[in-house]
């Protein structure tokens, strides 16, 4: 089952600071680095969601950041929501990013997304979904619009590696090693 990463502002958690992944110290070293300054909110949460052992913005954070920062819970929460570079689920170790734009689309991409989740154990993503982590959070497969590579397309990257001309075989391939490593 999927949780819905979809929840609105006034649903955050009332967790205390020890429930989260990053700790309390490292947060607020992370607010006092960035201060208040116009602006200094998308770098505090791209910092806060780097901490996170998940890479994620959990929902305490959020909560503690408006907090410290004086700024609306539903700024942050609205910031964070919008920016689609923020997580506001548990993301895997290793993660594979489809490329959904026009040119990966007519050259197989959405062939690569579906092989990928299936490969992984996951239905194919429902409407309006653009992510998936496995239970076990080894694996996250998202969609993006476009990467810009189009000359190269079908393109998604794995942990951060760009790979054009992507086939069926390939991703497989790559998929089988990546979960070989994890199992050691």
């Amino acid at each position: 089952m999927r949780e819905s990463a979809s929840k609105g502002a006034s649903a955050l958690a009332e967790k205390t600071i020890d429930e989260q992944s990053i700790d309390g110290k490292a947060l607020d070293a992370i607010i006092e680095k960035f201060g208040t300054k116009p602006g200094a909110l998308l770098g505090m949460l791209e910092a806060a969601q780097q901490a996170d052992e998940h890479q994620y913005l959990p929902e305490s954070v959020l909560e503690q950041i408006a907090i410290k920062t004086k700024i609306p819970a539903s700024r942050v929460y609205s910031v964070a929501s919008f920016y689609s570079f923020f997580n506001l689920k548990p993301q895997g170790r290793h993660s594979i990013v489809v490329c959904r734009g026009t040119a990966c689309h007519t050259r197989g991409s959405k062939a690569l997304l579906e092989n990928a989740l299936a490969a992984l154990g996951s239905e194919p993503l429902g409407e309006g979904e653009t992510s998936f982590t496995t239970l076990d959070r080894e694996f996250s497969v998202r969609t993006v619009a476009c990467f810009g590579q189009c000359a190269l397309s079908p393109v998604i990257a794995i942990d951060g590696v760009i790979l054009s001309r992507m086939t069926e075989g390939k991703l497989i391939s790559a998929l089988k090693k990546l979960k070989k490593e994890a199992a050691k």
